[in-house]
């Protein structure tokens, strides 16, 4: 274990992988902390849907707002942790596709990304994070030990995405989500600025057909073998 900065375990990959569930269970058992890089892109996207006109073309005015606003992670046993965009739970309104399809058009946008950076950073901290995301093991914390990326075929992703929403009481449909994947899938691997893809000493896991415990377990075996004790 690095003596100088808390140990990190990094979980990238497209949405709908499993990325967050997976990252969860692995923070609750290791007993770290968390950071949903996700939720944090969806709020600034939040925040920008709701007070910039024209946000996709207009990147100066969504620093600004981002610049402005006070978005707070609040760790949850058991739970996804609650996130508060100005003091507001924000949680059921960061889940809708329009809030997720917004964040990765913020998430393209230079200056935000490099504002977003150091907040990102600051959550490593004792005993240990588990972060996950898109470019936490090629970006972020490209220094961390354990590097996952996962991923599963667009199908897959999308009966997930579609199974999570409908539980939740969102009305959607599996074509419709399909295209929103494949969509998200070639904007975020070809943007120019940290495109989706695996750190080149990363570990590739195709969840394709796995029950999310048991990519938990393939995971924490990984981490058992970096740190033994």
């Amino acid at each position: 274990m690095p003596t100088n900065f808390p140990p990190v375990l990094t979980i990238d990959g497209p949405s709908g992988s499993g990325k967050g569930t997976v990252a969860r269970e692995c923070a609750r058992v290791l007993g770290w902390h968390l950071l949903d890089s996700g939720a944090l892109y969806r709020a600034v996207a939040l925040a920008a849907l709701r007070h910039v006109k024209n946000y996709a073309e207009n990147e100066a005015l969504v620093l600004d707002r981002l610049l402005h606003s006070r978005v707070e992670f609040i760790d949850r046993i058991n739970d996804e942790p609650l996130v508060l965009l100005d003091g507001e739970d924000v949680g059921p309104a960061l889940r809708t596709e329009t809030c997720a399809a917004a964040a990765s058009t913020v998430a393209a946008m230079p200056s935000v990304r490099a504002a977003l950076l150091q907040k990102q950073r600051d959550f490593r901290r004792y005993p240990g994070l588990v972060a996950d995301g898109r470019d936490m093991g090629t970006v972020v914390f490209n220094d961390a030990e354990v590097k996952i990326f996962l991923t599963a075929s667009a199908e897959e992703r999308a009966h997930r995405r579609y199974k999570q929403l409908n539980d939740k009481g969102f009305v959607v449909t599996l074509p419709g989500l399909l295209d929103e994947i494949r969509l998200r899938d070639e904007r975020d691997s070809n943007r120019s600025i940290a495109p989706l893809k695996p750190a080149t000493d990363g570990i590739v896991i195709d969840s394709t057909g796995m029950a999310p415990q048991e990519v938990v377990e393939k995971v924490l075996e990984l981490v058992k073998e970096k740190w033994p004790s």
